[in-house]
């Protein structure tokens, strides 16, 4: 009788989320995926059925860990300007000072999206998902600093505000200096509300 492998679900997702951070997922193989798991092919097919089912849990931890914990200052803010501040600095931030060698630069998402989602309705679905979710709470943020403001005018501006962000996400991989100015001029936006 073969023995089971144990292992930390959650470390396994992570440290293959990061691979497919940094490769997308049509360039990652099980190969990488294995290296950076530290587990073999049979034991990844066994926990997550398939390399995509691997990639989707990996998908849901990059939403609950790193882009919901963003948004969350803008959910949280009693002052809409400041909660948008907040968030745009702190995006800016991390793409600023992410090392140059880094998996993390851009948005795992639209990293993978730009490949994948041509043809992938689910992922399709999870990206349109989040931009609604992003929007939403820019949103809601700008409601709350301006709320005399028509809700046309709130609903332009969120996303416009909403395209500088994932401009930039895009922007991060290739050009960060292009991805930081994209973001001061959502901060200029901001400041102008």
């Amino acid at each position: 009788m073969g023995r089971t492998q144990e292992f930390d679900t959650v470390a396994v997702v992570q440290a293959a989320r990061d691979v497919f951070w940094d490769r997308g997922y049509e360039a990652t193989s099980l190969a990488d995926l294995e290296a950076a798991t530290g587990l073999r092919r049979s034991s990844l097919y066994h926990a997550f059925d398939s390399k995509r089912g691997l990639f989707d849990a990996a998908v849901q931890d990059y939403l609950d860990t790193v882009i919901r914990p963003r948004l969350a200052v803008l959910a949280l803010a009693t002052d809409g300007r400041a909660g948008l501040t907040t968030y745009f600095s702190g995006v800016q931030t991390v793409i600023a000072t992410l090392p140059d060698d880094s998996p993390r630069r851009g948005c795992l998402l639209l990293n993978s999206a730009a490949g994948l989602a041509a043809h992938d309705d689910a992922l399709r679905e999870v990206v349109d998902g989040y931009r609604a979710e992003l929007t939403t709470a820019v949103s809601d943020a700008l409601t709350l600093a301006r709320p005399e403001v028509d809700a046309s005018e709130l609903a332009a501006a969120a996303r416009q505000l909403t395209s500088l962000s994932v401009s930039a996400l895009l922007l991060a991989r290739v050009n960060r200096e292009e991805a930081v100015a994209i973001l001061d001029v959502a901060l200029a936006q901001v400041g102008s509300w």
